[in-house]
C-alpha cells in the first residue's frame, strides 16, 4: 500500500500551495474585515486551471483527479476559508453535476465557460422548510410550459449566488410529492425573474457570497434539465458524496493553518522564563493536533482516492467529513487556548480561522446527518 502522492500531485500540491502563500493567504485578513468577494485571487486562478482542475480535458478542464481537488479545496483553505469555500461550491457542486448528468449541449455552452474560469457556478438546494429533508421539504417547482420550463419559488443559503453565472437548482417537476418528482435544472443567472436578496450576514467565511434567492415565472429552455427528470435527488446525493470530501479537504486546510498558527505561537511567546513550547501541557495539546490533523488527511485522501478508483464513496466520504470537520472543531479551539487572550483577537487569525470552519459541521450533511449515512452503511437499515 503506497501512501505517497503521484510525482504529478506533488507538483500540482506545490504550484497550488506557492499560489496560495503568494495570493490569497495575504488577502484573508482583509477579506474577513471588509467582507469583500476575493476577486482578486479568484480571477487568477481560471488561467492556472484551477477552476477545472479535475474537470476533463475535453470539456477544457485540466483534467486531473479528484485527489487532486481535494488538495486544491485543502491548500486554498490554509490560506483563506472564503475563498477555498467559494472554489469548492463552484467546483464540487456546480460543474459536478453538469460534468457527471449534463448533456453535451449544456456542457459545451456552460462547462466548459465554468471550467476554464470565465464565470463561477452555483448549486441550490436548501429552502425555507427543505434542509436535510430534500425528499419531502422542495416546494420550488418547474413547470412545462411549451418549449421552456416556468420556475416558481426560493432558494436559501445559495452559495456563491451573487457571483455566478449560472445556477443549478434541484426543482420539483412532478406532482407527486416523493423523490421522483425533483429534477435539476439550470438557470443563467441573469435570466428575467431571478431576483437575489443582500448577502446574508455570517459568524464566519464573510467573504463567501451566501444569499437567498427567489424565482418568480423565470423562463428556461427545456434543454435546460441537468441528467434525466425525476432523477434529481439520486444526482444530488451523488454530488454531495463529492462535496463532502471537498468539504472534508477544507477543514483539513483550515486546521493546518491553526496549528502551524499554534506551532510558531509557542515558539515565540515566553512564560516563566521559557518558550510556551517547553511546557509539558502545550506540548500534549500540539502532539494531539498534529496526530488528529494527520488522521484527518488520511481519511480525505482515501475517500478522494476511491472516488478516482471508481469504488463507492458513500459511507468513505461520510466518515470523512466527519472526522474532519470536527477534528477541525478541535485543532482550532486548542489553538485559541494556546494563543491565551491573543488567540481571542482578531489581531492573530486562529479566531477567525474557528469562525471559518463552524460551518463545516452544517453544511453538506450536519454532523448527524453523516452519523446517520455512516450506520445505514454498517448496519444496513
Amino acid at each position: 500500500m503506497n501512501f505517497n502522492l503521484t510525482a504529478e500531485q506533488r507538483l500540482t500540491q506545490q504550484m497550488i500551495r506557492d499560489f496560495v502563500e503568494n495570493e490569497v493567504k495575504p488577502l484573508a485578513a482583509h477579506t474577513d474585515h471588509t467582507h469583500e468577494f476575493p476577486w482578486a485571487s479568484i480571477k487568477k486562478m481560471g488561467p492556472l486551471g484551477l477552476l477545472g482542475l479535475n474537470i476533463p480535458e475535453e470539456w477544457d478542464g485540466a483534467g486531473a483527479d479528484h485527489l487532486s481537488a481535494a488538495i486544491l479545496i485543502e491548500e486554498l483553505g490554509r490560506g483563506c476559508g472564503s475563498t477555498a469555500l467559494t472554489v469548492a461550491a463552484h467546483l464540487g457542486l456546480a460543474c459536478a453535476p453538469l460534468a457527471a448528468f449534463g448533456s453535451d449541449a449544456l456542457k459545451e455552452r456552460y462547462l466548459k465557460p465554468l471550467a476554464r474560469g470565465e464565470m463561477l457556478g452555483a448549486l441550490s438546494l436548501t429552502e425555507p422548510g427543505a434542509g436535510s429533508d430534500l425528499k419531502g421539504g422542495v416546494r420550488t417547482t418547474a413547470v412545462r410550459a411549451g418549449d421552456a420550463w416556468v420556475i416558481n419559488g426560493s432558494k436559501m443559503w445559495m452559495t456563491n449566488a451573487s457571483v455566478a453565472g449560472v445556477m443549478i437548482l434541484l426543482v420539483r417537476t412532478g406532482p407527486a410529492s416523493g423523490s421522483h418528482a425533483l429534477s435539476h435544472i439550470l438557470v443563467p443567472a441573469d435570466t428575467p425573474g431571478v431576483t437575489v436578496a443582500p448577502a446574508e450576514r455570517k459568524m464566519g467565511l464573510h467573504g463567501c457570497k451566501t444569499h437567498a434567492v427567489s424565482f418568480e415565472d423565470v423562463r428556461v429552455p427545456l434543454e435546460n434539465l441537468v441528467g434525466e427528470e425525476g432523477r434529481g435527488l439520486h444526482q444530488t446525493l451523488t454530488v454531495l458524496d463529492g462535496g463532502r470530501i471537498g468539504i472534508g479537504a477544507l477543514s483539513v486546510g483550515l486546521a493546518q493553518a491553526a496549528y502551524e498558527e499554534s506551532v510558531k505561537y509557542s515558539h515565540e511567546r515566553h512564560t516563566f522564563g521559557a518558550p510556551l513550547a517547553s511546557h509539558q501541557a502545550i506540548q500534549f495539546k500540539i502532539a494531539d493536533m498534529a496526530t488528529q490533523l494527520h488522521a484527518a488527511r488520511l481519511m480525505v485522501y482515501h475517500a478522494a482516492w476511491l472516488r478516482d478508483q471508481k469504488q463507492p464513496i458513500n459511507q468513505a466520504a461520510a466518515q470523512a467529513k466527519l472526522f474532519a470537520t470536527e477534528m477541525a472543531e478541535k485543532v482550532c479551539f486548542e489553538a485559541i487556548q494556546i494563543h491565551g487572550g491573543y488567540g481571542y483577537s482578531a489581531e492573530f487569525p486562529v479566531e477567525r480561522i474557528y469562525r471559518d470552519n463552524r460551518l463545516m459541521l452544517i453544511g453538506e450533511g450536519t454532523s448527524e446527518i453523516n452519523r446517520l449515512v455512516i450506520a445505514r452503511n454498517v448496519l444496513g437499515v
